[in-house]
Formats: C-alpha cells, sequence, structure tokens
C-alpha cells in the first residue's frame, strides 16, 4: 500500500530551480566556460518553503 505525502510548497523566488550556473566570461586553459553556482536566497537551495505557522490567539 503506497504511503501518500503532501507534497511541499514550492518556493516562490526562484519556482523550483533552487540552484544556477553562472558563466564569469572566462574560460579554462581546455577551452570550457568557468562558471559559479549560486542558491536561491529564500531557501537556501532546497527549492521548497515551510508553510508559515498559524498566529495562536490569545485572549478571550
Amino acid at each position: 500500500m503506497p504511503q501518500h505525502t503532501r507534497p511541499r510548497p514550492i518556493c516562490a523566488h526562484c519556482d523550483g530551480f533552487p540552484q544556477v550556473a553562472i558563466t564569469t566570461g572566462q574560460t579554462t586553459p581546455d577551452g570550457q566556460r568557468h562558471t559559479i553556482t549560486a542558491d536561491c536566497p529564500a531557501c537556501h537551495g532546497t527549492g521548497h518553503t515551510t508553510p508559515t505557522r498559524a498566529y495562536a490567539r490569545a485572549g478571550r
């Protein structure tokens, strides 16, 4: 029997593509482009966000 898990919400900042490769414009000695990777600052490279917690109502 399969276990059903609820899907985690996708990050609104990166739309689920948390890591990108950016070329620096330079090439390595063997002719390949020099790249660096960057992570989404909102989800820290996971592609998913945690749902916001509901505020607890205090008082009457």
